[in-house]
């Protein structure tokens, strides 16, 4: 059965269409009018093994935190439904990413509560354009739209672009495995308490 959502969320900030596949190809159409935060969320897509067509319209005009912050509660959104009852996942995933001089690592668990927690120091305000204190809002926007814990740490790194990028990619990289099914268990909720 396909692993699929398609999510619309229209407010008076932002516009968003969102389709989703967790069991893609890596392919992704993304659209969100801050050029480097398109280039992150292609990394969740390539890295996380999804296929993402996202269109999203927001006002920029004004200020990037309500189309950044609405695009993580919609691809949460999209991750709750395509997951369904969430029978036969691995459920939790962890990932530890080095790029370069840079270590980030991200750990998930889609146990059906929502917290998240980021711990990093930029080194810069805004990469690509992209301000980076937003990063947390885009996260905290996921965790409570797919009901998951959401831990992620930057470890160390000089080149804010690499920071960012470390952190997307080990979030992608956990996402990819907690929502990975197990053939054995295909049946089984992955919780002792019968209910997520």
């Amino acid at each position: 059965m396909a692993r699929t959502a398609h999510v619309q969320r229209h407010t008076k900030e932002t516009r968003i269409d969102l389709r989703l596949n967790l069991d893609g190809r890596g392919r992704s159409e993304i659209t969100t009018g801050i050029p480097f935060f398109d280039h992150m969320l292609d990394l969740v897509t390539r890295h996380g093994g999804l296929n993402l067509k996202l269109k999203a319209r927001g006002d920029l005009d004004v200020d990037q935190h309500h189309t950044v912050e609405d695009v993580g509660i919609s691809l949460g959104e999209a991750v709750n439904l395509a997951l369904g009852s969430r029978r036969g996942i691995l459920r939790a995933g962890y990932f530890l990413m080095p790029m370069d001089e840079t270590l980030a690592v991200a750990a998930i668990d889609f146990g059906g509560r929502s917290f998240c927690v980021l711990k990093a120091k930029f080194s810069a305000r805004s990469v690509g354009g992209l301000q980076t204190e937003l990063i947390e809002d885009f996260f905290q926007g996921f965790a409570q739209a797919a009901r998951a814990n959401v831990h992620l740490r930057l470890l160390y790194g000089r080149s804010s672009h690499h920071q960012v990028e470390a952190i997307f990619k080990a979030f992608a990289r956990a996402l990819r495995f907690a929502v990975s099914r197990d053939k054995r268990l295909r049946k089984v909720l992955p919780s002792t308490k019968e209910l997520l």
